[in-house]
């Protein structure tokens, strides 16, 4: 057998060593279900439920929220090694509000299935006449009518900052380039909102003090990265700030149980 593959790591050592359990996981974050594959060995499970929990404690740093974040206030799922798609690292499932990983090819895909996860959540949350399998920026672009609240105020700005150009007038650069290539692709995968606004949050957790591969990965440097796939530039900086300021005061909202 291939030696596991190492990922790397700099963050909060907030087990300062001491192995953790999946059940751990769901007990310090409240997710609703946590379910591992038949084939993901017992060697296997134990090493990824380190590497999640270790992923999970570094997005929630980067976003300044609680757990209740993380887990969506107790609404989201996991699974790991089992529900597999092939050719499909990880994949988010609106109807069972669960992300899978897929056991030895989901890696680097947390950031952008639970941003998923989130832009489902607020789908119907931060508009008031969305079907429920709607994500938020979906219906944003849709012209969907908003819930009044400043918190969503900050959210919009996100998507008008992913989405439209600084004057937001036409399609940012990102989401034109998304456009062309699924047109040359014959497909339309890369410029639907959700996506495009997933790979800017990768984008955005990747670009945090803290480092984690297993986290995110390749918004720099992988082939979809030089295709422009990835927001670059001053259009980057402009995203990573409204991320930066909608996640400060979203954390700070639900720390007070607003």
């Amino acid at each position: 057998m291939p030696p596991p593959r190492q990922f790397y790591r700099r963050g909060p050592d907030t087990r300062r060593g001491q192995p953790v359990t999946f059940a751990d996981v769901r007990r310090r974050f409240d997710f609703r279900s946590i379910r591992i594959g038949r084939w993901v060995t017992e060697a296997e499970r134990d090493r990824a439920s380190g590497l999640f929990y270790d992923a999970l404690v570094d997005l929630m740093h980067i976003l300044q929220g609680p757990e209740a974040l993380i887990s969506l206030r107790g609404s989201l799922s996991l699974k790991y090694g089992i529900g597999g798609q092939p050719g499909v690292a990880a994949h988010y499932q609106p109807g069972m509000r669960c992300f899978s990983l897929a056991k030895n090819a989901g890696p680097g895909s947390i950031a952008h299935e639970w941003f998923h996860a989130l832009d489902h959540y607020l789908g119907n949350k931060a508009f008031s006449d969305t079907p429920t399998s709607m994500f938020a920026s979906k219906a944003w672009l849709s012209d969907a009518t908003p819930v009044v609240h400043p918190l969503n105020d900050r959210l919009f700005a996100c998507f008008r900052a992913i989405l439209l150009d600084a004057a937001g007038d036409n399609p940012s650069t990102l989401f034109r380039t998304a456009v062309d290539t699924d047109r040359r692709l014959r497909q339309r995968y890369f410029s639907q909102p959700e996506e495009v606004c997933a790979r800017a949050f990768e984008a955005f957790v990747q670009d945090a003090g803290i480092r984690n591969n297993f986290l995110v990965a390749g918004t720099r440097a992988s082939e979809e990265a030089k295709r422009g796939l990835y927001p670059q530039g001053d259009e980057r900086a402009r995203i990573n700030a409204a991320f930066q300021d909608y996640f400060s005061r979203l954390g700070t909202a639900l720390s007070r149980g607003q």
